[in-house]
């Protein structure tokens, strides 16, 4: 069972067989399908509104995973065949559509709705606690984030992470579907293209943000933190089948 990027990686290294004249051979792979949502297309109203999420779920995740599954089996026939100039042709597909695969599945997993017990910070003791050592209170660390996203020029990510190594706690922006690699935890992120809020909130990005915070799941967070890195991005893998 392998994940996207692990998976750019596998045929990016078989590809470099070519250049001995022996093809790999490489079957098929499982394709990628859209996840089910935790809650009700409306559940996280008013901050989001149910239209939106239709939308961005039902289409826009959608459409990645299609362009995903085109590109990834494109790739794969590609390097069954030795053709190294077609396979390469797919991995700007293949990350884009890739990451836009894993942002949006992490993002889903990190909205609760309102009521929830979930969206209280208070179900993230720990991570608090390391917010608070890192930016001296909840609120302040809330600003830091509201002004990094802000500053995000066109489309793409924010997100709280946990480096590698040193476990702490930092903020990245990330464009277009660029997603969070190279070990790095993603422990919330949010979504600043212009379709996860235009139709409710046009131009006021800064209200978008504003309210996002009461539907992060604050649990689902403190899993991140805490956990493996390999936890975060559990129902990101799929089965590719080889052959010497």
């Amino acid at each position: 069972m392998v994940g996207v990027w692990e998976f750019i990686a596998n045929v990016t290294a078989a590809s470099s067989l070519l250049s001995g004249g022996a093809a790999p051979s490489i079957g098929a792979i499982t394709p990628y399908t859209l996840p089910a949502l935790p809650y009700p297309y409306d559940a996280l109203e008013p901050s989001i509104s149910g239209q939106i999420m239709e939308l961005h779920h039902g289409k826009h995740h959608q459409t990645y995973i299609t362009n995903l599954n085109k590109a990834l089996e494109a790739s794969v026939a590609a390097l069954a065949q030795g053709n190294l100039h077609d396979h390469m042709a797919q991995l700007s597909a293949i990350r884009f559509n890739g990451g836009g695969h894993i942002n949006h599945s992490l993002f889903w997993r990190g909205l609760a709705p309102q009521t929830s017990p979930d969206a209280s910070p208070d179900a993230a003791p720990r991570l608090q606690a390391a917010i608070a050592s890192t930016w001296g209170s909840l609120d302040a660390f809330k600003a830091a984030f509201a002004a990094e996203l802000l500053a995000i020029q066109g489309s793409g990510w924010g997100w709280l992470v946990r480096e590698k190594g040193t476990g702490l706690l930092r903020i990245v922006t990330l464009a277009n579907q660029e997603a969070v690699v190279m070990g790095d935890v993603p422990v919330l992120g949010v979504d600043m293209w212009e379709h996860a809020y235009y139709l409710q909130y046009l131009n006021g990005k800064a209200a978008y943000v504003e309210n996002i915070w009461n539907v992060i799941n604050w649990k689902t967070a403190e899993e991140r933190f805490v956990g493996e890195r390999e936890d975060a991005f559990a129902g990101l893998k799929a089965t590719i089948s080889t052959s010497a």
